[in-house]
């Protein structure tokens, strides 16, 4: 039988962390669908350029820091992601690693966003929002 130490396997104070942070940054997108007739791609665009910025200004990486998952997995760290490629891909190539290093750094999230997006197609049948 093993003895698996489960306190050294799951970090209870980090997972609680996580889903506060990643849950709040969902009541914000909730909010926005309940009480704003943004559309759901205008969000998307919002949460992805707020994760650029405060990328960009060095911010959102002490929200990571602190939240892990929580901060990384939602919208805004896509945008936080692609930002610290570009910069990475400044720092390294010049300008045109500002174009490729965000596209690098992201690509995993890219491929899985178009591959469960077509999953998500082929399933649902999407209704415009009601103006």
């Amino acid at each position: 039988m093993l003895n698996i130490d489960w306190s050294l396997v799951f970090n209870w104070q980090m997972l609680f962390k996580a889903f506060l942070i990643g849950g709040l940054i969902c009541v914000i997108g909730q909010i926005l669908i309940d009480k704003t007739k943004l559309t759901s791609a205008r969000i998307l665009v919002v949460f992805v350029t707020t994760g650029v910025i405060l990328g960009g200004l060095g911010i959102y990486k002490y929200l990571v820091e602190f939240a892990g998952a929580g901060a990384t997995v939602p919208l805004t760290g896509f945008g936080y992601n692609l930002a610290k490629g570009a910069i990475e891909g400044v720092k390294s190539y010049g300008l045109l690693g500002a174009f490729t290093g965000g596209i690098k750094n992201a690509a995993g999230g890219i491929a899985a966003a178009i591959f469960f997006g077509y999953i998500a197609s082929l399933i649902a049948k999407p209704k415009m929002k009601k103006q």
